[in-house]
């Protein structure tokens, strides 16, 4: 389940009660991380410097920039990346900016939707 990685798993037991309060607490993380906002200076810094040095390509030749980042919502998180040409970023780039977010906010248990909007 690749697409899912980012769910944490916890082993319980009903019979013994093991771990079931540590199933409690990882929920209370899980809903605090929902509830996380970044700034937008904050991501357009660390996300910034991730696409400069991995820029994304486009199979119809055109150069596509970023222009900058921002959470719109949160539960689930939503961020929008303004950019010139929007339907060509491909979805390995928009998993690559999954992973880059997730690698700088961590966002433990929670779904993270790409928006991609034109500038």
């Amino acid at each position: 389940l690749r697409i899912y990685d980012f769910l944490p798993i916890v082993f319980v037991s009903a019979l013994t009660k093991q771990r079931i309060y540590k199933l409690i607490e990882l929920a209370k993380q899980v809903d605090e991380e929902q509830n996380k906002r970044i700034a937008t200076h904050e991501l357009n810094e660390r996300l910034g410097e991730d696409i400069r040095s991995r820029p994304p390509h486009s199979k119809s030749g055109k150069e596509i920039k970023i222009k900058y980042i921002t959470q719109v919502k949160s539960k689930p998180p939503v961020f929008a990346f303004f950019c010139n040409e929007p339907k060509l970023v491909d979805d390995n780039y928009r998993r690559y900016l999954q992973n880059r977010i997730r690698e700088h906010f961590t966002f433990t248990g929670v779904p993270i939707v790409l928006s991609f909007k034109q500038k």
